[in-house]
């Protein structure tokens, strides 16, 4: 059990945070992100306290570590921000400071958090935004993001984000860590993002991804013409590029650290100059379709990162999650769902001379 004390004159305590740590790639930067991957510690947090939480340890978490009693007592605040508590402090274990956050706890210990606001905490605000559901039910929904909206709050996007368009549509969202978002997609990639409106949901599909049960499907426009054979196979190990810290970059698992990733490409239409793709992701990488289409040396069209440039009017990375195919986590209903070409770039294939069946993308 546990129970709020609220300090006088002072913010509410935050809801859900997840931070970056210094030198790593902001949150949103993934093209397709696993949670696993997205979630990193970090953040300053501020002099002044929020809020008190008093939590007393039920006979069921008796003998448990101090760190998972908090974690299922405070389950509406993420385990990034818990244990930036405990590292500052900022926890009492029957009046003294917890100084190891793995110390067994006893039936009736009396634990004490001192809530600490921090600047993407207080960044977690409800903001009217016009968001493009796909679908909806009680336990989750599907978006449409479009390209330019940040998904988390972050270093240079504390507002405007597309968790502060969830906590503004449904006040609920409050409730569940990070407004429901279980994966991401880059600022400037477009597309679908499924998202849970309970912790039960949230969970269960956060699992599902983890276990590669959600099926994740874009279309991308690449530089040059893609050559014999439509079909290829990319497994390719995904690390920190060696030689620029910002990027990420196919790299030897013998040398460098890094993570399997596998991403399976075909062509659907192209010409000479660029070839109009889709991918499959069977692994959440950071930046994995941008950097195992470079890797083949097949640029994303407006890609500055990973070699690409600005051409057939297209500004932005030309990558889109439009296919997104999962069980429903509670009701077991096969989804299949589907995004549009988005007009940016329909109308880079028509400067091409390219046209796109989405009949032949399925």
């Amino acid at each position: 059990m546990s129970r709020s004390t609220r300090q006088t004159g002072q913010a509410p305590a935050p809801q859900g945070l997840v931070s970056s740590a210094p030198g790593e790639p902001l949150p949103e930067s993934v093209e397709d992100q696993d949670q696993d991957e997205a979630d990193a510690e970090g953040g300053e947090v501020e002099a002044a306290a929020a809020e008190l939480r008093e939590i007393t340890v039920p006979p069921a978490q008796h003998g448990l570590r101090a760190d998972k009693v908090l974690a299922e007592c405070v389950a509406e605040f993420s385990r990034s921000y818990l244990q930036q508590l405990l590292a500052q402090g900022a926890v009492t274990l029957n009046g003294r400071v917890l100084g190891k956050p793995s110390a067994k706890v006893a039936a009736g210990d009396r634990m004490v958090l001192e809530m600490r606001p921090t600047q993407q905490s207080m960044a977690f605000q409800p903001e009217d935004m016009a968001l493009d559901v796909v679908h909806e039910d009680e336990h989750l929904l599907v978006v449409n993001k479009p390209a330019g909206l940040v998904v988390h709050p972050a270093p240079g996007n504390w507002t405007g984000t597309l968790l502060n368009g969830l906590l503004g549509r449904d006040p609920k969202a409050r409730e569940v860590p990070r407004a429901g978002i279980v994966h991401r997609l880059d600022k400037d990639t477009s597309g679908l993002m499924v998202v849970a409106r309970s912790r039960a949901a949230m969970d269960a599909l956060v699992a599902m991804i983890a276990a590669r049960d959600v099926s994740r499907q874009y279309l991308a426009l690449a530089h040059k013409a893609w050559g014999p054979r439509k079909h290829r196979e990319v497994d390719a190990p995904i690390g920190r590029d060696p030689r620029n810290r910002l990027r990420m970059a196919v790299v030897d698992l013998a040398q460098h650290a890094g993570k399997t990733a596998r991403t399976d490409i075909d062509l659907l239409a192209g010409n000479d100059e660029v070839s109009l793709v889709r991918c499959t992701l069977h692994t959440g990488r950071t930046h994995q379709i941008r950097v195992h289409m470079a890797s083949l040396g097949h640029p994303l069209v407006a890609d500055a990162v990973y070699g690409g440039k600005d051409a057939g009017g297209m500004t932005r990375q030309a990558l889109h999650a439009f296919r997104l195919a999962f069980t429903h986590p509670m009701t077991g209903q096969a989804l299949v769902l589907h995004a549009p070409l988005p007009a940016d770039m329909a109308q880079a294939l028509e400067n091409w001379g390219l046209s796109y069946n989405p009949a032949e993308s399925l």
